[in-house]
């Protein structure tokens, strides 16, 4: 998190609201070789307080909860970008990065195997939400064994959460019109650049399977 207090105004609800909308972050905890961390899709409940996720049991993460519950935390980045001192229109700037980044943290724990099921029917429901019109994929287009099959690599975990921190650094240290007029330039420069880049890397993917 950034040290500057101004960047951190949003209340806890905010920031919540935030992760809760993104639903994918940077899960970590600490291991004897080092921090372990993985990209996880997650689900915020709507009171804030407990984050449901699942991890491969392969997972270092997985294996050390097999012990006890874990001090866990997860940033959950959001759009980023690159300013440039030119575009402020006032002298003696220097370059910077405005971004935001919620981290949650708490407690987390492996819950039993038959949770997983409705955890999983539960975090597709909500991405294929987004998609609509389209027709929602459901598990019941698998065929007959194939979704209990793959089922058995994973292990559904659910975080308590105890604390939530926000960086939102915008400018807000600059004058509004400052401040305007660089948006404005960001905004030309890196319009709809994240997933452009993204649909990019997919096409020249190579198959690996999975």
């Amino acid at each position: 998190m950034h040290p500057n207090p101004i960047f951190h105004t949003q209340e806890d609800d905010a920031n919540l609201a935030y992760a809760r909308e993104r639903a994918f972050g940077v899960l970590a905890a600490s291991g004897a070789d080092g921090p372990w961390m993985s990209h996880i899709p997650f689900l915020l409940d709507e009171d804030g307080q407990t984050l449901w996720l699942h991890l491969l049991r392969s997972n270092p993460i997985a294996r050390a909860l097999k012990a006890a519950p874990l001090p866990a935390r997860i940033a959950v980045s959001g759009p980023d970008s690159y300013v440039s001192p030119d575009w402020y229109g006032v002298d003696d700037q220097v370059p910077t990065w405005n971004y935001i980044a919620v981290h949650v943290t708490g407690t987390l724990e492996v819950r039993p195997q038959e949770e997983l099921h409705d955890l999983l029917d539960c975090q597709s429901a909500f991405f294929e939400d987004r998609l609509l019109p389209k027709p929602p994929w459901t598990p019941s287009k698998m065929s007959e064994g194939v979704m209990e099959k793959m089922m058995r690599a994973i292990v559904p975990c659910r975080m308590s959460v105890t604390g939530v921190d926000g960086t939102w650094k915008l400018n807000q240290n600059k004058p509004d019109a400052v401040r305007l007029q660089a948006a404005d330039h960001v905004e030309a420069y890196g319009q709809g650049t994240d997933l452009a880049v993204l649909a990019a890397l997919m096409r020249g993917a190579n198959r690996q399977g999975g």
